[in-house]
């Protein structure tokens, strides 16, 4: 075979291969597992609570823990996982990065549970003027922010904010190296009760941080039985939490790192969505969350997390819930 032949069919295996390689949009063969990312919070704790009774099958789902949200986007950029637990606002962000995102189960939706909190000196919002704000960089903590700073007549040009993942927030807290701070449990319990003051909370913006599973849409129809598992074993769990509470505390507290009788207050302002419920919420037809996504997509693009409206196409699905309670 002469040269030119030879860099001909070289160039035609490589183009082929690279074509191969873009189409699989960095999902699993269906013999290996949902791969699906998740950081230490109560509403995904169900999930950890199968994995350590057995209920949810290792060769079908492999959970894998991060430290923070903005590292379980950091994963799904990175091609290293299907799917991850993350908030609504969270996904249309991942999907403007063109991570194409379906949300197929709700979690939890905060009432209460996200919060900024600030030093004991600080005792009004308008009092955050000039101050040291830390934040996770990502959607949660600018919707936060920005209504907060609202409520206070201020804007983000009144504030320094300092860039925090969920890991650092105590540590920063405890340094001195912020004045308040934008967190959640079992963070937010544990400043509460050394001297944080609370000064605004999701009580204030209902329906607005709502925490969900999202998966590649890739994945949808390769890994339907896997995610069908899943969200059955979250039921499960979530089920055994309720009828059994001081059971299912005494098995969660390790890996929330908290004692098991402080295990429901990292409960406290959330709701929790049945199977019933969580039908309502992202039926694909008329999803309930549908007018939480335009109000959220609205304030991101004011703060410039987005930069232009997310379509909904594909958002929800409800197809992988359970038709009936478990």
């Amino acid at each position: 075979m002469t040269m030119p032949h030879r860099l001909i069919l070289h160039t035609l295996t490589t183009a082929i291969l690279l074509l191969f390689l873009s189409s699989c949009e960095f999902s699993t063969t269906p013999n290996e597992p949902l791969r699906i990312a998740a950081h230490v919070w109560p509403g995904y704790e169900f999930m950890f609570l199968a994995r350590q009774e057995n209920w949810l099958d290792k060769q079908q789902v492999k959970l894998v823990e991060t430290k923070s949200a903005t590292a379980s986007l950091q994963a799904l950029k990175d091609g290293l996982v299907d799917g991850a637990a993350l908030t609504l606002d969270e996904v249309l962000r991942a999907r403007e990065m063109r991570i194409p995102l379906t949300v197929v189960l709700v979690f939890d939706i905060s009432a209460g549970a996200d919060m900024l909190l600030a030093k004991p000196s600080i005792k009004q919002l308008s009092d955050l003027k000039g101050k040291r704000i830390g934040v996770e960089q990502g959607a949660l903590g600018a919707v936060i922010l920005s209504q907060a700073l609202q409520a206070g007549g201020l804007t983000p040009n009144d504030i320094k904010q300092v860039a925090l993942t969920i890991d650092n927030h105590e540590s920063a807290w405890q340094a001195g190296k912020i004045d308040a701070l934008i967190t959640y449990e079992p963070v937010a319990g544990n400043l509460l009760s050394i001297n944080a003051r609370k000064l605004y909370d999701s009580r204030k913006t209902p329906n607005m941080i709502i925490d969900v599973l999202a998966v590649r849409q890739s994945t949808l129809s390769s890994h339907k039985k896997a995610i069908e598992h899943l969200i059955a074993s979250h039921f499960r769990a979530l089920q055994h939490f309720q009828s059994n509470t001081p059971d299912a505390s005494y098995r969660m507290a390790t890996h929330l790192n908290v004692v098991p009788e402080k295990v429901t207050n990292n409960y406290k302002g959330l709701l929790l969505p049945n199977i019933k419920y969580n039908h309502l919420l992202i039926d694909s037809e008329k999803p309930q969350l549908l007018q939480s996504t335009k109000l959220l997509s609205t304030i991101m693009l004011k703060s410039n997390i987005l930069s232009q409206p997310t379509p909904s196409l594909n958002l929800f699905t409800s197809v992988f819930l359970p038709r009936t309670a478990l």
